[in-house]
């Protein structure tokens, strides 16, 4: 895994040759956050909500950084607005650990979003939970690659997140300029994936140890 601060460096570089990027600003403020700089994370994250809002995930990040800087009145509107977003999308998940961070700060729940949350099961489609986003949706028809990662996909991640996966890396491939004939190349591939789907360097040292 590259350290922090090289990850930082490469997710500037995406975000500034793509500004309206939404993954390159989301991962630029998760990697803010990790290395202890919220106020820059608050900035990227929001800058994602911007371009996509309806990334519940980002809402939840945002809040957790404004918190962060103790700005409370910022974190609640963010906040309570993500927890809009992932109660209409039934992203239960992001939905669940908003709360947590409404509560932290002494906010109660938009009630608007608490009967929407009511609603979602008629809409849901598939028997699947998928791991990344608390949704319900189809698995994959079977494992994307060999080995332990490969099954671990498959028994976590549903065909929608794993879809968006595909052209997110796309979109890493071309703008890092990969080549995957290079071992340290196909390693930042692999990082930017587990990052999106939320496989932590722990789990991902026991997913891929022979």
């Amino acid at each position: 895994m590259t350290s922090t601060t090289d990850r930082i460096t490469q997710f500037e570089n995406m975000a500034k040759e793509d500004p309206d990027n939404d993954m390159a600003h989301f991962s630029l403020g998760n990697a803010y956050l990790q290395a202890g700089r919220p106020q820059d994370a608050a900035v990227s994250l929001q800058a994602c909500i911007q371009i996509n809002p309806d990334m519940s995930k980002a809402y939840q990040l945002a809040g957790q950084a404004l918190i962060e800087t103790d700005e409370k009145v910022a974190a609640a509107k963010v906040l309570k607005r993500g927890y809009e977003i992932a109660s209409s999308r039934g992203d239960v998940m992001p939905r669940d650990a908003i709360a947590q961070l409404l509560e932290s700060i002494g906010q109660d729940l938009p009630e608007v979003a608490i009967a929407e949350v009511t609603d979602q099961t008629d809409d849901v489609t598939g028997d699947f939970n998928c791991k990344a986003t608390g949704r319900r949706t189809k698995q994959l028809s079977e494992p994307p690659m060999r080995g332990k990662l490969g099954q671990w996909i498959y028994d976590n991640i549903g065909e929608e997140t794993w879809k968006q996966w595909i052209a997110q890396g796309t979109k890493v491939i071309n703008e890092l300029r990969l080549d995957f004939s290079k071992v340290e190349d196909q390693k930042v591939y692999d990082q930017y994936m587990c990052e999106f789907l939320g496989i932590d360097e722990e789990l991902h040292g026991q997913l891929t140890q022979e």
